[in-house]
């Protein structure tokens, strides 16, 4: 058998075979293992919270509450209490003139409720008059315009339920620009309104050239003591709800 020869070294023919046989064996161990590298995958383990199969949300429909109407049946208010400035009074009962203004009350100090109008409590807007001062000295009225949104008013009915109200606002008017519909007209709930004197007096006419007018909402009706303990005067008004 021939030699052969490779880059001037002397390599016998057997021994060619068996460098290249474990060449060739080289090769296919490192693309095994390369293959194996490629290929690679973590051990399964528990599953994380954020790969966890997502469960479908139901969500609850919220149904708005349905608001019960808080109405006193027609009633003569009888008497008017404002905690705020320390007022508790009777009241009277007034009607028009014949000219169809609004008549004010007879007496300084005792305000009137406009008896063509709903009663308070009722749906619409009840409206109660007094003077603020006169000749004599500061009258029933006189301290109304001190009164603040979230001040409480209470009237009592002859029925003996008692409607409380709460004050949303006070603004003074001018006399030739009163918003008649703002005070006398409904707002689709029971409204009170206070209306007095106020602003500039006029020493020619002896009047004063504005109004004060507060403006209250009904939140809360007190039966009289002999009511049924089921009746729904007894609810306040955030609370008259019913629930589905």
């Amino acid at each position: 058998m021939k030699e052969s020869f490779a880059d001037g070294v002397r390599i016998h023919p057997s021994r060619r075979w068996w460098m290249l046989a474990a060449a060739l064996l080289l090769i296919g161990t490192g693309c095994f293992v390369f293959g194996l590298h490629q290929n690679r995958h973590p051990l399964a383990g528990p599953v994380g919270a954020d790969s966890a199969p997502k469960r479908p949300i139901h969500k609850t429909k919220v149904i708005p509450s349905e608001v019960v109407p808080l109405v006193a049946v027609r009633s003569t208010p009888v008497e008017l209490q404002i905690p705020a400035i320390a007022l508790t009074v009777s009241l009277s009962t007034l009607g028009l003139n014949p000219n169809g203004t609004v008549q004010v009350p007879t007496d300084i100090q005792q305000p009137g409720w406009y008896r063509l109008g709903p009663s308070p409590g009722q749906e619409g807007s009840a409206v109660i008059l007094g003077h603020v001062d006169s000749y004599q000295g500061p009258a029933v009225f006189y301290k109304l315009r001190s009164l603040v949104a979230g001040d409480m008013v209470e009237v009592s009915l002859a029925d003996g339920v008692t409607a409380q109200f709460k004050v949303t606002s006070v603004a003074m008017y001018l006399k030739t620009n009163f918003p008649d519909q703002a005070v006398y007209a409904s707002k689709g709930f029971s409204a009170l309104q206070l209306v007095t004197c106020s602003g500039v007096f006029d020493t020619q006419t002896g009047h004063y050239l504005s109004n004060i007018v507060v403006y209250t909402s009904l939140v809360a009706l007190t039966p009289a003591p002999d009511a049924p303990a089921n009746s729904v005067a007894t609810q306040d008004l955030t609370d008259a709800v019913l629930h589905p």
